[in-house]
């Protein structure tokens, strides 16, 4: 397959790459890396390739608005992410991961298309490329997950997973992370992006084949306001806010703040709030080699009873035998 893109305003491909068709497992990656910073444009862009693979990821941003021109050879199957937000939108919520975000998976045969982006945004952008061949190499070809996406696939037409684009996840995000900041090398690294795409996947499965309803609750300055109930329980998750005081200060109601960062981050907010307190216990336990007890006044807890059962049931194990 062959897949390539060139950006308004510069001269020649901004890449160009030849990927064979056929899943090899034990193929090496090859990763390139370019900077742009011409004009009106400012780009990175990494670029990971194997077997039946292409991956990319993008940071961009452009003072006037900008075509992105893109060509496919090859019966491909993308797992799409973007995440954008407006250059002031960092005064508005502190350290916001991505701000608006969106993803699908497609079937592309051999393609060319076109994309108009705005000025002022910061982009995000990171896309997985597999060959038909790869694709049924990672999930099984007559699985239920995808039955009428095959369907498509077969008929050789143009197909999105659902019509409409749906919110990215804290879990997919947080595997999105973990690939691009992967340390590994060689093989390891091959073996670790195989398994976390096949993760990404998944996810990406598991929520496009819902029934869609999220995407009637979460409406423009929403989006923010859950971004900044979650910069808040970062904060505050030792001593966290009510459902009602969170609500309150993020000036959104009871049940949008509920049922939209349920769908926004793919987690509830009880659950968003266990998991910051048991993964800062584990760090606290095991990196700074704090006592339980220590630890059970750092994240939350009045009882070392409640801290010691809270922490197996989410990592089966107790305190106790993680300090051994």
């Amino acid at each position: 397959m062959l897949i390539k893109s060139r950006i308004e305003g510069l001269s020649g491909w901004l890449f160009e790459e030849n990927v064979p068709d056929a899943y090899v497992p034990n193929y090496s990656l090859a990763e390139k890396s370019i900077a742009v910073r011409e004009g009106s444009i400012f780009l990175e862009n990494t670029r990971v390739t194997s077997g039946g693979l292409f991956m990319m990821y993008s940071s961009m941003r452009f003072d006037k608005p900008t075509t992105i021109y893109t060509e496919v050879n090859g019966e491909t199957v993308s797992s799409q992410f973007i995440f954008y937000k407006k250059a002031d939108d960092g005064a508005k919520v502190k350290n916001a991961l991505y701000g608006r975000s969106r993803h699908n998976i497609r079937y592309i045969p051999t393609t060319s298309s076109e994309h108009e982006v705005k000025s002022g945004i910061d982009y995000m952008y990171f896309l997985i490329v597999l060959s038909k061949d790869y694709y049924f190499n990672l999930i099984d070809r007559h699985s239920i997950l995808h039955e009428d996406f095959v369907r498509e696939i077969e008929r050789g037409n143009y197909t999105s997973f659902t019509d409409e684009d749906f919110f990215v996840t804290l879990e997919m995000r947080r595997v999105i992370d973990d690939i691009i900041q992967c340390q590994q090398e060689g093989e390891l690294k091959r073996v670790h992006t195989e398994a976390r795409i096949l993760e990404l996947l998944m996810y990406q499965l598991e929520q496009l084949g819902g029934n869609g309803q999220e995407q009637e609750v979460i409406k423009g300055d929403d989006i923010f306001k859950l971004e900044q109930a979650r910069e808040i329980l970062n904060e505050r998750y030792a001593a966290p806010p009510t459902q009602k005081e969170l609500s309150r200060e993020v000036g959104l109601n009871e049940f949008k703040l509920r049922r939209g960062f349920k769908e926004y981050f793919g987690i509830t907010v009880y659950d968003f709030i266990t998991r910051l307190r048991m993964e800062k216990a584990k760090k606290l336990l095991l990196d700074e080699q704090r006592s339980i007890s220590e630890v059970t006044f750092l994240v939350g807890f009045s009882h070392q009873n409640n801290f010691s059962i809270a922490f197996k049931k989410y990592f089966g194990v107790p305190p106790s035998e993680l300090k051994l």
